[in-house]
């Protein structure tokens, strides 16, 4: 007798009437067999021909910040560099017990919307370490519900920033997860490069992940992924490495970026693209015509590289909206890199499910014999149509337990000689 059963559901591969068998936290059988929906169960579920999804990822957020905006100032300029300017002004004030509050309140948005899993990065150029101890503490807090990774990240600079390395250091002894870096934040390429080699050592050493802020900026000269790649073919680092923004690529020389793309597939980087951020940021100084900033997305993929679309900041110094709706984050991918056909608006949906789960390394994601019973019932018959109305969450489980749900989503009109029931799926 099985846990759970639920039947006539709709996968994001195009299968429909498929039956998902769920016994002791993990998924049994999942079959379009019609024989399988009078299997026994203790719990049966009619998806009534509803997308039924692995849940969403996010492989880029900064909870330390989240939902701290107008502290101590708004960004007025927008910048990236006002922004990290700002949260320098913030971090002397802060407070543990408030950097736990506002990541559980952001963690209990994620779960309503279906995100089960995040990688966070976490300051750690204070010496106090007061946002690792807080976000570690979180860490633990949701573990029964939330995969939550952490990347130690040195947001003044590795080599810019006195004692950072140390602190970094000190904050994978503490627990977190990733080596992170931010090379284009150093006071030279140079500098950025060292930067990178010397974390790339550090991962390798201690068998760590990477996953490095690089080349977030307009100039179409900065190379730091490059030598991203490098380190990660030298250290044989291969698949363990994320190279996160690439916003330079945006604006780099056509010649340059066809040798590029084959050094990163070579090193099997993964590539996180942040669609709402990045357009945000980026492109401020330019008047007209004003570029978008992010990375080239379809073209990364073509070439063979695992690209992953990320939030980045849910209402921080950097950006003052968010909700923590990967769809969104879909939504907005879909748009900036022109991905409008069938096959692109799928690539932005797996950007947000598959995708993201290999970048922080998900073990039993997805919905197959053996997986995690860990999966979302969307309001929604296909995956574009997901992104299109950034469908309701109607069910999200965890370890097949239901853990949130939302009504459905319905409008009634009442016209002069109207009245009718409005079904936005077609």
């Amino acid at each position: 007798m099985f846990d759970l059963l639920l039947v006539n559901a709709r996968l994001p591969d195009g299968r429909c009437g498929v039956s998902v068998c769920v016994k002791d936290g993990l998924i049994h059988e999942v079959s379009t067999d019609p024989a399988l929906r009078h299997a026994a169960a203790a719990e049966i579920i009619d998806a009534q021909d509803q997308l039924l999804t692995p849940p969403f990822v996010d492989p880029h957020f900064h909870m330390d910040s989240t939902l701290s905006y107008g502290q101590p100032r708004v960004n007025q300029s927008g910048t990236l560099l006002e922004g990290i300017a700002l949260w320098g002004e913030l971090k002397p004030l802060l407070k543990q017990q408030d950097l736990i509050e506002r990541a559980m309140t952001y963690c209990d948005w994620a779960v309503a919307n279906g995100l089960l899993a995040i990688r966070s990065h976490v300051d750690v150029s204070d010496p106090r370490l007061l946002a690792v101890e807080a976000l570690l503490e979180v860490q633990a807090r949701v573990k029964p519900y939330l995969d939550l990774q952490l990347v130690a990240f040195p947001q003044d600079g590795l080599l810019r920033s006195s004692g950072a390395f140390v602190n970094l250091k000190r904050a994978l002894d503490m627990g977190v997860d990733v080596v992170g870096g931010i090379p284009h934040f150093e006071r030279t390429m140079v500098d950025g490069s060292t930067s990178i080699r010397m974390l790339c050592e550090l991962a390798a050493e201690q068998g760590r992940m990477v996953d490095m802020h690089c080349d977030e900026s307009d100039d179409p000269n900065s190379r730091h992924v490059e030598v991203l790649a490098e380190q990660t073919h030298r250290l044989g680092l291969h698949g363990r490495v994320t190279g996160s923004h690439l916003t330079s690529m945006h604006s780099m020389d056509n010649y340059y970026v066809s040798k590029l793309m084959p050094l990163m597939a070579e090193a099997r980087l993964h590539v996180v693209a942040n669609p709402l951020i990045n357009i945000t940021l980026q492109g401020r100084h330019d008047t007209y015509p004003k570029r978008r900033g992010m990375t080239r997305v379809p073209e990364l993929m073509h070439a063979g590289l695992n690209v992953a679309f990320g939030q980045d900041c849910v209402m921080d110094p950097w950006y003052s909206l968010g909700s923590g709706d990967m769809l969104e984050v879909a939504h907005m991918g879909l748009h900036v890199a022109q991905m409008t056909s069938q096959v692109g608006m799928q690539q932005c949906f797996d950007a947000v499910t598959v995708n993201a789960a290999k970048v922080l390394g998900l073990d039993g994601y997805g919905i197959a014999p053996g997986c995690r019973a860990d999966f979302v019932l969307l309001q929604a018959g296909s995956a574009a149509e997901a992104i299109r109305l950034r469908a309701t969450r109607l069910m999200v489980f965890k370890a097949g337990r239901l853990i949130a749900s939302t009504v459905p989503r319905t409008a009634h009109l009442s016209m002069a000689g109207r009245d009718a029931r409005v079904d936005w799926r077609v």
